[in-house]
């Protein structure tokens, strides 16, 4: 099947104030995103310095490819051994609340799976986590699916069930790193935190909960949000009430700012005014995945064709994903470009200390970037220099985007500083340049 580990957000919850039942919520909501590698995370190590943490998050950006394309032919290439794949070390987490009474979860927030599932009790098998595990029977609004119900045939090959009349649905789900997990497919409520203080509820939510779970997990996180585009992915059941609209913006990994990134729902989730960019939401196997069409990377002048990836050679040709950092393109497509590249630059050429990049430049006076933009079918993305170079250490600059054997995948990186918007009621992406330090 089709899933993945890792991104999208620690979603800090002050439960205060109101409670909002999501049918209320058409006006839109705001949840706070920190990045994985920022003080509020439980990953942060303050020992790291901030070269450190963008090299680690690259390197976590090669083993997510396989989530992506699960073949031993989607390595990305580097000159050195891949670091194995941690499955929440993805770019960012979410706290969100699960059942009745509140019961507060830590959980990798991922744009490339579906399912959200949580470590829980009785565990045959689980991996080690620093917060208590959910007790399904202390919720009186949690209920086991049967499998005669259409939520469990939303599982698609995820499901199963023994036995005959109304037998619990039980999923299966494994991940790009052997990490797995399976357990009951269930139905709770679900409380997400709001900037504006009042948490909105979104009851009777899909679930899964988890009784069988390894892998590479670690004990900081006890399950996944999936926020892919599938039907049982958390935005496709806050469906309506959200009119299908989100978008997030992306505080740059260099920055200094305190102000946290952004996930935004229904009307707070449009992006329109001025410089808005918008192209085609491509609907294609599996529907877990954004895609999208690119028809060109610009070096300056010079418009260089992308002739597609094993996504398909023209619709849908590229996946948009929060949580890979690099971008990643076909290789002989990654030839042509950094070639473009290195001609376009003005810089002393020098060796990626860790091994990962292949196209790097002392930093000094005399460096000096080229003007990039992606051309999406009907969007011309331009792309600043913090989109396109990456600092990997003190005197080190590399170009952020690297070859991969299957696909392709435009990366966070490139994305930081947009104000990234996703309706899939109207099948579009759009990028609007923002600051996405400011409120």
């Amino acid at each position: 099947m089709a899933a993945s580990v890792s991104l999208l957000a620690i979603v800090t919850l002050i439960f205060s104030g109101t409670l909002v039942p999501i049918d209320a919520a058409k006006d839109g909501f705001t949840v706070e995103l920190i990045n994985r590698d920022s003080p509020k995370s439980p990953f942060y190590n303050p020992r790291e310095t901030p070269t450190q943490r963008i090299v680690s998050a690259v390197r976590r950006s090669m083993s997510r490819v396989h989530h992506f394309s699960p073949t031993k032919n989607s390595d990305i290439f580097t000159d050195t051994a891949q670091s194995e794949m941690i499955s929440n070390q993805g770019e960012y987490l979410m706290k969100f609340s699960l059942g009745t009474p509140a019961f507060d979860i830590l959980a990798i927030a991922d744009t490339g799976s579906d399912l959200i599932w949580t470590q829980c009790k009785p565990c045959d098998q689980c991996y080690e986590q620093d917060a208590p595990l959910f007790d399904p029977k202390s919720s009186s609004t949690y209920r086991d699916i049967s499998c005669s119900t259409k939520q469990c045939d939303l599982l698609k090959e995820g499901a199963s069930c023994s036995g005959e009349g109304n037998k619990t649905c039980h999923y299966s789900y494994s991940y790009g790193d052997r990490s797995f997990t399976s357990g009951n497919v269930a139905a709770d409520t679900i409380t997400l935190g709001s900037t504006s203080g009042r948490p909105v509820l979104l009851p009777k939510a899909i679930i899964g909960c988890g009784h069988n779970n390894g892998g590479s997990f670690t004990e900081k996180g006890s399950g996944i949000v999936g926020l892919g585009g599938g039907p049982i992915s958390l935005i496709s059941q806050l469906g309506s009430t959200i009119d299908g609209k989100f978008s997030y913006c992306l505080v740059p990994l260099s920055s200094n700012a305190t102000n946290s990134s952004k996930l935004n729902f229904g009307s707070n989730g449009i992006v329109s005014g001025g410089g808005v960019q918008s192209t085609p939401l491509i609907s294609k196997d599996p529907d877990t995945f954004y895609f999208l069409t690119l028809e060109a990377v610009s070096v300056g002048s010079e418009r260089i064709k992308f002739p597609g990836s094993s996504f398909g050679t023209s619709e849908g040709n590229i996946i948009i994903d929060s949580g890979t950092t690099l971008t990643l393109f076909p290789e002989d497509f990654f030839s042509e470009l950094s070639s473009a590249v290195q001609d376009a630059v003005a810089g002393t050429p020098v060796e990626d200390p860790s091994g990962i990049l292949s196209l790097c430049y002392r930093i000094d006076a005399d460096l000096k970037f080229p003007s990039i933009t992606a051309h999406f079918d009907g969007a011309d993305v331009k792309l600043n220099p913090l989109n396109t170079f990456v600092q990997v250490s003190d005197t080190v600059l590399c170009f952020a985007f690297n070859p991969i054997n299957s696909g392709a995948i435009f990366g966070n990186l490139a994305q930081m500083n947009f104000l990234v918007g996703y309706d899939l009621e109207g099948k579009t992406v759009s990028f609007k340049p923002t600051d996405c330090t400011q409120d």
